[in-house]
């Protein structure tokens, strides 16, 4: 029998704009969603005091600053206790790391991340930088499958939005993100009645 509640995990090395919206629809909606960890690299993160005031379980990924990737030892670290949540699904919610073996491994296509633009178009840091620089006139955001690659796994959905002649890199970025706030609960509620 289907477990009827879909357990999460939530990666993310920053405010946790995305998991408190996450979190809102969930409330909002009643979404048959769990959130059974929350993990950072970042041990200043507002989004590890967002998950302690909500009292979800929080991790602390125990790494050089700058290293795009984890080493072997602390990405090991991080899946044996992923696994010892046991999530249905890992969301990466700016998350600034590259996922790599072991943790692809653990749990194949049940990794996805938000990214702000319509990939595959500026994939990277500060994707709205990269495309306010490149005068096209729409970007968005995407919610995708995780893969070995930098923001190449399968795209599972988008939200368009237009680049207005007045916007700078901060305007569009914030307009980026409420569009985020949206698709990411959209998609993860998807997943919690098994779409």
């Amino acid at each position: 029998m289907l477990n009827a509640m879909l357990k999460i995990a939530v990666l993310g090395s920053g405010k946790g704009s995305n998991f408190a919206a996450l979190l809102r629809a969930i409330a909002r909606d009643s979404l048959p969603i769990e959130t059974v960890l929350v993990a950072s690299d970042n041990a200043e993160a507002g989004i590890l005091a967002l998950a302690r005031g909500a009292g979800i379980p929080t991790y602390i990924v125990e790494e050089e600053k700058y290293r795009t990737k984890l080493s072997p030892e602390v990405e090991t670290a991080l899946v044996e206790r992923l696994a010892q949540a046991s999530p249905d699904l890992v969301v990466l919610a700016g998350y600034m790391r590259m996922i790599k073996s072991p943790l692809l491994e653990k749990f194949p296509r049940r990794i996805i991340n938000i990214h702000p633009s319509l990939l595959p178009a500026f994939p990277g840091l500060e994707a709205w930088k990269q495309a306010h620089e490149a005068g096209v006139s729409e970007t968005g955001c995407t919610v995708h499958y995780v893969d070995a690659g930098m923001d190449t796994g399968e795209i599972i959905a988008q939200e368009c939005v237009p680049i207005l002649p007045d916007d700078t890199p901060a305007t569009l970025h914030a307009r980026i993100q409420e569009a985020e706030h949206r698709l990411l609960p959209a998609v993860v509620g998807r997943f919690a009645g098994g779409g």
